[in-house]
């Protein structure tokens, strides 16, 4: 995984509409990139609404948010309207952009072992260098922690 003091790796990939976005779009931004799992489920939810909750407090911050999954575009366009999602939902399909932040590999789950996100979360500043990591992750809570971090980097 990715540490603080690296450059982000640049991407682009398709937004819930089809549009293309590149991480270098936002320049000059901080950048809160989240890489979760799946649409729609219940720690997901959890976690996009808890950046939906917060949303305009981070943007007063400075700070964009843009969520990544494998999920298709038409699943993340969907997941949006229902949970009224105000962010960036982008698509990984072949999860080339998780592996390059490390956001992909085994896991551990109810005794399970699987290959799939790690839901992992990078904030990176206006350059484009990682300054948080957060390698584990609490979906309810995590956006007030997000947020606090940003309230304190300025």
């Amino acid at each position: 995984m990715l540490k603080e003091g690296d450059i982000a790796p640049d991407f682009v990939l398709k937004e819930a509409s089809g549009q293309e976005v590149r991480l270098s779009d936002f320049r000059g931004k901080k950048v809160v990139l989240y890489f979760y799992p799946k649409d729609n489920t219940p720690g997901c939810t959890k976690e996009a609404c808890s950046f939906r909750d917060v949303y305009d407090y981070i943007l007063e911050e400075g700070a964009v948010v843009i969520g990544i999954s494998p999920d298709s575009p038409d699943s993340h366009q969907k997941f949006k309207a229902k949970q009224n999602l105000p962010f960036y939902l982008l698509s990984d399909e072949d999860h080339k952009v998780a592996e390059a932040y490390g956001a992909w590999g085994e896991k551990k789950a109810y005794g399970k072992t699987s290959v799939g996100i790690i839901r992992s979360t990078f904030i990176i500043d206006e350059e484009g260098k990682i300054i948080k990591v957060y390698p584990k992750v609490t979906p309810a809570e995590h956006g007030s922690e997000i947020l606090e971090f940003l309230k304190q980097a300025k």
